[in-house]
């Protein structure tokens, strides 16, 4: 319930303060997919969960909530599906792993150790976390109900989900066909 920090118009010496209760039995996770399709529009697919902080309960997504995402990302889509990972441990979990090699519709690539730079969705945590900024939320409930607006808002407008992409650098390329041997002896003649 800690709320982000963002700045603010404000007299010059005087720090608004907005006071929030510290705690809650509550922890909202989320994960999102970015996907890319040459000439279709991109879309965000995302779960979010609220976790209840007891004892020994487990306080973020477990490799089974995942599987749960890309099997309904596959439905959503209607086809085989690259997913490009970041080296979190719970994509690295051995259940995960194991369902991957099961489904031939499912492909995997990992990022490099490091670079939250080259993944999509990490600029789509900026976006919900810049909508949110100086946002004081009176109860759980508040922060889910605008947490899940923010990310309708992102869906809908498919630009938002392409400059997440283009701010990783990379691009994406349809695969161009292998030539025929023939095609390859006429196009050299010309």
């Amino acid at each position: 319930m800690t709320p982000p920090r963002g700045r603010t118009w404000g007299r010059r010496g005087h720090t608004p303060v907005v006071r929030v209760r510290g705690r809650s039995r509550r922890r909202t996770s989320v994960a999102a997919l970015c996907c890319y399709k040459p000439g279709e529009k991109s879309r965000l697919i995302h779960r979010p969960r609220t976790h209840l902080l007891l004892k020994g309960a487990r306080k973020s997504f477990s490799w089974k909530d995942y599987r749960d995402l890309l099997v309904r990302a596959h439905i959503q889509l209607g086809g085989p599906i690259v997913v490009v990972w970041d080296n979190l441990n719970t994509h690295l979990a051995t259940g995960l792993k194991r369902y991957e090699a099961e489904h031939d519709w499912l492909t995997t690539v990992r990022l490099p150790p490091y670079a939250p730079d080259l993944n999509p969705v990490e600029a789509v945590w900026s976006l919900v976390r810049r909508a949110m900024a100086n946002t004081a939320f009176d109860t759980p409930d508040d922060l889910d109900r605008k947490l899940r607006r923010e990310l309708r808002r992102i869906q809908l407008q498919p630009r938002l989900i392409d400059g997440c992409l283009t701010a990783t650098g990379l691009t994406i390329n349809p695969p161009t066909p292998p030539r025929k041997p023939q095609e390859t002896a006429a196009h050299e003649r010309r």
